[in-house]
């Protein structure tokens, strides 16, 4: 039978290297980007070879140095195992790599499923991000996250900003893009945030937004519409740095649905209360 314990620090250690292999990847087309084959998944969702061969790295490595574990990657797919299972995000910002705009990063998260053991405790009672890998390949920042253990960038320790109000706040978003469905709940929260919060930006890449929340950068994030791959490693660096990274349907133990709101213990739940009243009930949430 499988063992159900996880061996988290080799784990990050693989992680950290397949992340490091994928930005050599996308740094060397960085610079022959009108070279690139681009295809259309759908409207304003697209992949290059980039994308692929930074998947394909990071796959290699990720099978040969933790072969136990499942992985979900986004453009090869793949699927979940009993212990423990990858999301792989090869390329978070696509448009932004696409355009020349030197905002994206490699995100490599690790779900432990209900059941695994951790370092000796009991085991799981529902799925729980352990490990985020989130790299930052144009500021050379690489972030790095351990369950119970903690949350680096470049080594040092970082944790959530400490404003307590929403009005004293900057705030990160993501306008939807690809898939318009839920525009009708999302407009009204972004017109809000507009009126009572410092700031709100909006750079393009989940995954940055989510480890900007975690070394304080961002005060808060909210997103709709993303997948489990944008939004896997960063629910752990949030969590790690002392904030709160939930589903914004609070069906599920993390956003894996890609409904997302995150910040310290304040500024999160003030952007909770300002969503709450625009959300549609989901059959499935």
């Amino acid at each position: 039978m499988q063992s159900l314990r996880l061996p988290l620090s080799e784990c990050l250690d693989a992680a950290v290297t397949a992340a490091h292999a994928a930005a050599a990847i996308l740094q060397s087309y960085a610079n022959n980007r009108t070279e690139l084959v681009i295809d259309s998944k759908m409207r304003n969702d697209l992949v290059s070879q980039a994308d692929r061969e930074a998947e394909h790295a990071i796959i290699d490595i990720l099978l040969e140095r933790t072969p136990q574990l499942g992985i979900v990657a986004e453009e090869s797919g793949g699927k979940p195992s009993d212990i423990a299972t990858w999301y792989i995000d090869p390329l978070d910002g696509t448009t932004n790599f696409l355009h020349g705009i030197p905002h994206y990063a490699v995100s490599i998260g690790l779900i432990a499923h209900a059941g695994a053991k951790i370092s000796g405790h009991e085991p799981l009672e529902h799925d729980t991000p352990v490990i985020g890998v989130v790299y930052d390949p144009n500021r050379e920042e690489l972030f790095t996250a351990l369950h119970g253990v903690g949350v680096w960038l470049n080594g040092r320790r970082i944790q959530c900003s400490r404003a307590e109000k929403l009005e004293d706040s900057v705030v990160a978003t993501g306008f939807p893009f690809r898939d318009f469905s839920f525009a009708d709940e999302y407009m009204p929260t972004l017109h809000h945030a507009i009126k009572h919060t410092r700031g709100i930006r909006r750079q393009g890449a989940a995954a940055l937004d989510l480890a900007w929340v975690a070394c304080g950068r961002y005060d808060a994030y909210w997103e709709m519409g993303l997948a489990p791959w944008d939004v896997a490693a960063g629910t752990v660096l949030v969590r790690e740095a002392g904030g709160v990274c939930e589903d914004i349907f609070h069906s599920a133990p993390w956003p894996i649905g890609g409904y997302l709101y995150a910040g310290n213990a304040h500024t999160a739940a003030a952007l909770d209360a300002m969503i709450q009243p625009h959300m549609k009930p989901r059959q499935n949430a």
